[in-house]
């Protein structure tokens, strides 16, 4: 059954389509009882479930439970059947604040205001122990009095996932927002990560454009690790010098959220807001968080994949070492165990042509999930692993798991380099 215009849990009548991602779908909704609109996020267990997200999922309702603040989408509850869970959020109908910045830059008086709402909901977070880890003004919500609300905490983490050391070690966000310290892959204090974000979030919306930027990936990582960037001639002054002091690549000398309260750019015109709401936990929220067990618990078993198949940005650099790119995607790897390749060319072709190879070279061939392919014999183990950079652009990594290493050189650049066709 379609579910637009249906009913939830005989609770919440569902309406039109605001949204989707990959795992999800959002919906406008209305609770049949109070009359309220919400906004219902509609995710597909199975497709979680294949890729090893429920622990994501579960995560991201504990965050949610964590933060009731008056700058952030709240959730009101959670529910579940066999096949669907539902997030009822608050309904925020103002849009994106990237919506209003795509069309230049705001009015500095606005941008405070905004950006003061911003640092209240993050200081908020970092107090419960949460870090959002991907603010860009298109998490940032706007409702119909013009406040913002910070939304998705998909990528946040929590206090308890720090290590030994105190830090976060999963590389995240979005690149032209993201920290230095993330992208050379040290530990990172979350909450000082956020601030730098905030910083970017700051400049976008006084200047008009992005302070790091360029066509080039890692020129842009470059520019980033060494904070170089440049304030337009319309940039404000007083607002320069903070912006200077929360986007300095240094995290330990970077400004902290209590010092932002107390520059003068910031507390001027400033609003005092209570920090917390009160919401009193649903009983639904309860029983997803396995507290009951009945036909809503997500507690379930499920299997985790080692490896997601789909790359970004911050997957390519968790495999190398700090911004040190050089040989990555060529054949002149240190490693004689192991070959990256670049292929402009769709994952079918790709399995084609090896399974091909493989039966001319008389190779045993085994397939997982139709993006890893193993090859053997009883001289040589070969694996390859093949990853989605961008639709029909392929990063394939080809190991050998057992055997002569000089046989395996010479199929490599006699054999499977000649076989794969259009390497980058």
């Amino acid at each position: 059954m379609d579910i637009n215009g249906g009913v939830l849990m005989q609770r919440y009548e569902l309406g039109k389509l605001l949204g989707h991602g990959n795992f999800a779908k959002v919906y406008h909704g209305r609770n049949l009882e109070t009359g309220m609109s919400v906004a219902i996020k509609v995710i597909d267990k199975k497709k979680i479930m294949k890729v090893g997200m429920m622990n994501h999922i579960k995560r991201e309702i504990s965050v949610m439970r964590l933060i009731k603040h008056p700058n952030v989408v709240q959730l009101h509850e959670v529910m579940a059947s066999k096949t669907k869970i539902y997030f009822v959020l608050e309904y925020v109908k103002g849009g994106e604040l990237f919506d209003k910045v795509a069309k230049g830059k705001l009015k500095e008086d606005v941008v405070k205001k905004y950006f003061q709402q911003l640092i209240s909901a993050i200081s908020f977070c970092h107090s419960r122990g949460v870090y959002h880890r991907d603010l860009k003004p298109e998490n940032l919500l706007l409702d119909d009095e013009g406040n913002l609300k910070v939304s998705d905490f998909g990528l946040s983490a929590l206090a308890e996932t720090k290590r030994q050391d105190g830090l976060l070690h999963t590389s995240c966000g979005t690149p032209a927002y993201v920290a230095p310290e993330i992208i050379v892959q040290q530990g990172y204090d979350g909450a000082k990560a956020d601030i730098w974000s905030c910083g970017v979030v700051l400049f976008v919306l006084l200047a008009g454009f992005l302070p790091f930027h360029d066509s080039n990936l890692m020129e842009m990582y470059r520019k980033i690790a060494r904070a170089e960037f440049r304030f337009p001639k319309s940039f404000p002054t007083e607002a320069k010098t903070l912006v200077a002091k929360i986007l300095d690549p240094n995290p330990m000398t970077r400004i902290t959220v209590a010092t932002i309260l107390e520059h003068s750019w910031f507390k001027t015109g400033l609003v005092s807001q209570p920090r917390e709401l009160e919401m009193e936990t649903t009983a639904t929220e309860q029983l997803v968080s396995g507290d009951s067990g009945n036909q809503f618990d997500l507690v379930e078993s499920t299997q985790v994949f080692e490896k997601a198949f789909n790359l970004n940005a911050f997957d390519i650099i968790s495999m190398s070492r700090g911004l040190n790119l050089s040989g990555f995607f060529n054949d002149n790897n240190e490693d004689d165990n192991e070959l990256r390749l670049m292929l402009k060319q769709p994952v079918t072709d790709i399995i084609l042509r090896l399974e091909e190879l493989a039966k001319s070279m008389n190779l045993k061939v085994a397939k997982n999930n139709g993006e890893m392919v193993k090859m053997e014999n009883c001289v040589l183990a070969i694996d390859f692993q093949i990853f989605e950079i961008m639709p029909n652009i392929h990063l394939i990594e080809v190991k050998r798991l057992g055997g002569d290493r000089l046989k395996f050189r010479d199929i490599l650049n006699k054999s499977i380099k000649p076989t794969l066709l259009d390497i980058i």
